[in-house]
């Protein structure tokens, strides 16, 4: 598969993309509040690397969401 499984994303009520990954925010939300998501359940499979930086992103978002604000460090590239 080139996605993650439809029946979780489904029993989540998660909003999917175009290429039936999880659709997120630009701090890795999605459509329910409180659920993130990152890696091969927001890109597909993809590089590890590419994970472990979404994955970084994605805690800087929870970070946000829980406590209004963060001091976790911006990786994007």
């Amino acid at each position: 598969y080139a996605h993650p499984e439809h029946p979780l994303i489904d029993q989540f009520g998660l909003e999917k993309d175009s290429r039936g990954n999880v659709a997120v925010d630009d701090a890795y939300g999605s459509s329910v509040p409180g659920v993130f998501a990152a890696g091969d359940a927001r890109r597909g499979q993809s590089l590890i690397v590419w994970a472990i930086a979404e994955g970084r992103e994605a805690a800087r978002g929870v970070d946000l969401y829980l406590m209004g604000a963060s001091r976790l460090p911006l990786t994007r590239f």
